[in-house]
């Protein structure tokens, strides 16, 4: 066991003892700037040491903060993990405090801050709430589906200084909720823009724009949204860690002349699907004076934190849930405080991955006296997805952010924005669905300067994506995956150690293996739960986007070997009868969709 404790990620490889470019920078901002010399206000500059522990401003703050508090537009563009949320909330703090009339509730909400997602959306108001402490007369607030309507139009009758949003909520209100004042709005913000347009919420943001009078030279804000003339003019932030074609249109639509912060001109490169509108060739803080230049960071290197350690582990189909189980294993049990994330595709993998790691014991029977049978991996085990009900999400979010070691099993609900203190490593079990998902997800470890460690699990079918992220500038260390296999023992004793021709063979391997599928066929709950997770990952596995598809191609898959990876004896026909009867069935319908096509146009 000792052996397998010093076996670590770090084992993946050394990090670089030069600081680089960018080190020094940060290093230099972090020597000669403090947040009073931004121009904050000196209680607000206490709560932000007091309340959340920023002792001076990490490098995106001392940037973008003065530029906000100019009042001018923004274009945030930076990793995840760098102190955004404060980057925006403390410079409309600073103004709302400083008004020489103190502001009350009821003048209404002066700024609107709209997010993708309910865990992101409490996450801000919470850090509203410890911002605000000192100036009360703020009041922050949040709106979000899943909540009781009825409560949301009371608090917003009332007033609400700075309201949180995520915009299907915030467009029924507008909509339907007369006593909603924002008569008074100075800010919008769009928080992990990117987001919030991928989850389908583009419709919503032209709508909640026309009512606001937010799009940019739109007459409609001159004369219907505004019922009176502000001293203020409005100012629009939009905040990215990717930037893509529609994160451009939203920037286009809502920010006039922005200032763009975070980004890197050499990277940085016209949308070529558009038109041709000049050459981008902006520094960090110039102007972008031509409204209709594109930014695509598609091409570029992916944003990340220098102290972020990254690996991937080469693992045949059949055997990642072993190697899984292992490795998770391996990592709890390495340090007594350390939390993990591990991402899947699908709610189903979620949910059956979540039972087994919280029933299944070890060892399976323990012919030993002395030994007692525990749970394989010993470590409070929390779950997260979309399917779960509000008030269960809320929870798990509440209680993984304040435990000192724990496992979160989790689909992309967890990827953007959330910030989980202490979390040493990520594991993404499943690759992700889209490009840009990868920097999402990573970014849940290595925040704020802090060291973390994440590890990409890969098919050798799928070994060309390394070289996909090599082109984005992420390079990828192999993880020792056959010196952490060695060190477990089989029936209580190591055992000999040989080099193996591949993974499926390894004693141990074979051995957990065994021992999972006997658990599963013993248990009919878990079998049904390994069945739809199967299902349920070949779908998935067949929506990968974009660019992903050539390297994550579902007829290059062999789905004995999936079956495997969930526990499964039986063979994919069987088990996966109501998935192959769903495909034909879809490509029956698209077939007649495509003849009675066909039919309309002969006849006009």
């Amino acid at each position: 066991m000792d052996k397998r404790k010093r076996i670590t990620v770090e084992a993946m490889g050394e990090k670089k003892k030069t600081t680089t470019k960018e080190e020094k920078a940060e290093n230099e901002v972090f020597a000669s700037c403090s947040f009073s010399s931004l121009g904050l206000n000196p209680t607000l500059c206490e709560q932000l040491r007091e309340r959340m522990g920023f002792e001076v401003p990490t490098l995106i703050q001392a940037q973008a903060i003065p530029v906000i508090l100019s009042g001018q537009h923004v274009l945030v563009n930076a990793a995840t993990g760098t102190g955004k949320t404060v980057t925006y909330l403390a410079p409309i703090i600073h103004h709302l405090q400083n008004y020489k009339s103190r502001i009350q509730r009821s003048d209404g909400t002066f700024a609107l801050v709209l997010v993708p997602t309910h865990e992101l959306c409490m996450q801000v108001y919470e850090i509203l709430q410890k911002l605000l402490h000192r100036f009360h007369w703020i009041v922050p607030g949040y709106i979000m589906g899943g909540e009781k309507r009825s409560k949301e139009k009371a608090r917003l009758r009332k007033g609400i200084s700075i309201l949180v949003a995520t915009p299907g909520r915030l467009l029924d209100h507008l909509k339907n909720t007369s006593s909603f004042l924002y008569t008074n709005l100075r800010w919008i913000i769009f928080d992990e823009a990117d987001r919030i347009l991928e989850l389908g919420f583009g419709k919503d943001i032209d709508e909640i724009l026309d009512l606001l009078g937010s799009r940019k030279n739109s007459s409609f804000s001159k004369e219907n949204a505004i019922s009176r003339i502000s001293e203020f003019q409005r100012q629009n932030l939009l905040l990215s860690a990717t930037l893509n074609e529609k994160v451009n249109h939203l920037a286009k639509m809502s920010l006039e002349n922005p200032v763009m912060i975070g980004l890197d001109d050499k990277k940085m490169q016209p949308n070529p699907t558009l038109e041709h509108l000049g050459s981008l060739g902006f520094d960090m803080d110039d102007k972008l004076e031509d409204p209709g230049k594109i930014i695509s960071s598609s091409n570029g290197d992916y944003k990340l934190p220098a102290q972020l350690v990254q690996g991937y582990v080469k693992v045949p189909c059949g055997s990642r849930l072993v190697v899984l189980l292992s490795i998770l294993k391996t990592l709890s049990e390495r340090e007594a405080s350390q939390k993990i994330v591990v991402f899947f595709s699908t709610c189903d993998a979620v949910d059956f991955h979540f039972s087994l790691l919280s029933e299944f014991h070890w060892p399976p029977n323990s012919q030993l006296e002395a030994e007692i049978r525990q749970l394989f991996v010993r470590c409070k085990i929390f779950r997260l997805h979309g399917n779960m009900k509000h008030e269960d999400r809320r929870t798990t979010f509440q209680a993984f952010k304040t435990e000192k070691s724990a496992l979160l099993l989790s689909t992309d609900v967890s990827a953007r924005g959330l910030d989980f203190p202490k979390v040493r490593c990520i594991i993404q079990y499943d690759s992700p669905g889209e490009a840009t998902e990868y920097v999402h997800r990573v970014g849940r470890t290595a925040r704020l300067g802090e060291r973390g460690e994440s590890l990409l699990f890969l098919q050798p079918i799928e070994m060309d994506y390394l070289q996909e992220l090599e082109k984005h500038g992420v390079s990828l260390t192999e993880y020792p995956l056959l010196k952490v296999l060695d060190g477990f023992p089989l029936n209580g004793q190591k055992h000999h150690v040989k080099k193996f021709v591949s993974v499926e063979m390894h004693p141990w391997v074979l051995s957990l293996q065994k021992a999972l599928e006997s658990f599963i066929l013993s248990e009919l709950r878990m079998k049904l739960l390994a069945k739809n997770a199967f299902c349920s990952w070949v779908r998935a596995y067949t929506a990968h986007r974009g660019e992903l598809k050539r390297f994550f191609m579902v007829k290059k898959l062999h789905l004995g070997h999936v079956a495997r990876s969930f526990a499964l004896k039986e063979q994919p026909s069987l088990v996966g009868k109501s998935f192959q009867v769903e495909t034909k069935k879809r490509k029956r319908d698209q077939k007649q969709k495509g003849i009675s096509k066909k039919r309309v146009a002969s006849k006009s």
